[in-house]
């Protein structure tokens, strides 16, 4: 291969970035939406004091996590113990960095994959798309995302959007899928036109499939808090990243600890809303 001359791969994406970027008019506004849906995140949490919130987030754990009092109990503790860390508003950044890119996840990923499953051509057209989205490695989504909104809070959501979205597609697609075709050509028997067909059958009975996906993609975009720290996004992640800088293992392990806390709770609550559907 030594006689053949390397494409300009890595110059074309360049150029392409380049030309992206000129594209303000596009970046701008979108980075102020998403600026204002953090922003929403953080007013809404620090509206209340932190034993307030601790103990909305243990009553809603013990509401939807199949009231469960050992877990309850876990949560609360946890919790008191990233309070007593230090560590509480770092839990609630991190919080609205996870939130945001899950709403945005949820808002684009269900529709592509209500789309999915209505069409074989769409569904093997966005696959690969899908596959590259989870293959690449994490930290390349920070380079365009630093190109297209700066450094901050924005771009760690985004580089968190493209990472995390693809599980809710495939969920959702793949619950659609799965609704027994007799119960499909029952409702088009009793006259459904194509959207009631979808919201108040395939949906309703998809239900579960597509909580999973989004659980799926609330605790990939959890992993990325970490990553995101290195273009400048706040929250337990920072703390982290410093503590690998400074060679801080006791910081460090109290920061992944806090992660490991908020990233139980957020499982066993969207877990919990997936299974109170079903019931």
């Amino acid at each position: 291969m030594s006689n053949i001359t390397p494409l300009p791969l890595a110059a074309w994406i360049d150029a392409f970035v380049e030309w992206l970027t000129q594209a303000e008019f596009i970046f701008g506004p979108l980075t102020n939406f998403i600026g204002y849906i953090i922003s929403g995140f953080e007013w809404f949490f620090g509206i209340f004091p932190p034993w307030l919130l601790l103990i909305i987030i243990v009553g809603l754990t013990f509401w939807f996590a199949g009231r469960k009092i050992g877990l309850t109990v876990f949560v609360l503790l946890g919790l008191l113990l990233i309070w007593n860390l230090g560590y509480w508003e770092d839990m609630v950044l991190t919080l609205a960095i996870v939130l945001t890119a899950g709403v945005i996840s949820i808002v684009i990923g269900v529709p592509v994959g209500i789309w999915m499953s209505r069409s074989p051509v769409v569904e093997g057209t966005i696959k690969p798309v899908l596959d590259f989205m989870q293959t690449m490695p994490a930290f390349v989504y920070l380079i365009p995302a630093v190109a297209f909104f700066g450094i901050g809070m924005v771009p760690g959501v985004v580089a968190s959007v493209i990472f995390a979205m693809p599980p809710t597609i495939r969920f959702t697609n793949l619950g659609i899928r799965q609704v027994p075709t007799e119960i499909i050509e029952a409702s088009e028997a009793f006259g459904s036109t194509g959207n009631q067909k979808l919201f108040k059958v395939q949906l309703p009975m998809a239900k579960t499939t597509i909580m999973a996906g989004i659980n799926q993609t609330i605790m990939l975009a959890l992993s990325m808090v970490v990553i995101a720290s290195m273009i400048g996004a706040d929250g337990l992640g920072t703390a982290v990243y410093f503590a690998v800088g400074r060679n801080d293992v006791g910081g460090g392990f109290e920061a992944g600890l806090a992660i490991v806390i908020v990233a139980i709770i957020l499982d066993r609550l969207t877990q919990g809303i997936g299974a109170s559907n079903r019931k």
